[in-house]
């Protein structure tokens, strides 16, 4: 198991991660989502509540330049399962999981973004909690080490996920050019139980320069009730 932090900082630019797993006293399903950027145009949003998820927007409308590949709505809810995801694949998850597809299924229809030559993976977690019980996967979909022809599409699922457990994956192993996509499974990290001190722990050990939101969220297991963080860079 790897202390987040360390694993957060270890480089300026791990790009977008989704961290999911359980708090220390078993009591909640955690997750965290962060974006960050290194031209203005990446640099310049923020997230913002939108029904039970959010949404990425302009921080300042008159500097968006292309906004295909950043604003998206990062976490949506689709009745016991949390989406969340680093692109407009939430919706596809979201409306294809509506007509009876699974997590692993709707995902077979998308593939890493046209950015070449960087082709970001697209990475995606969904949380499943109903009934006192919990169980959440995680998926990354990749060219194959820069070739575009092919889409490399990994999945994990963790069944009873233990207390104080948690899975990070991110978008890059590294700052670099092109950006080298995340490889391996996602790394075993600790969690806590109090999500104001993993909200700041998370925020902290991201790179002062190349930061720009971070969302996090705890969800009762017994309840299904949730409380939510949200910091902005640009605020």
């Amino acid at each position: 198991m790897k202390d987040y932090r360390a694993e957060i900082g270890s480089t300026s630019y791990p790009g977008r991660g989704i961290v999911i797993g359980t708090s220390t006293d078993g009591k909640y399903a955690v997750c965290a989502y962060f974006i960050m950027g290194r031209s203005e145009n990446s640099r310049n949003r923020v997230f913002v509540e939108e029904g039970e998820g959010i949404r990425t927007q302009a921080f300042d409308p008159s500097k968006m330049e292309d906004p295909s590949l950043i604003i998206y709505a990062p976490v949506r809810v689709l009745g016991n399962s949390t989406i969340v995801t680093n692109g407009d694949q939430t919706d596809t998850i979201y409306d294809l999981m509506k007509a009876g597809q699974t997590f692993e299924q709707s995902l077979r229809t998308r593939e890493f973004e046209p950015d070449a030559p960087n082709y970001t993976p697209r990475i995606s977690g969904i949380m499943n909690v109903a009934d006192g019980k919990y169980d959440f996967a995680m998926s990354i979909l990749k060219s194959d080490h820069g070739d575009a022809s092919q889409c490399i599409r990994n999945t994990f699922t963790y069944d009873n996920p233990k207390a104080g457990q948690g899975y990070f994956i991110h978008t890059y192993m590294g700052d670099g050019n092109p950006l080298p996509s995340y490889e391996g499974e996602p790394t075993l990290v600790s969690i806590e139980d109090d999500i104001d001190t993993f909200t700041k722990n998370v925020w902290e050990a991201l790179n002062a320069d190349n930061k720009v939101s971070l969302f996090t969220r705890y969800i009762d297991i017994a309840t299904g009730k949730y409380e939510s963080r949200i910091i902005n860079k640009n605020a």
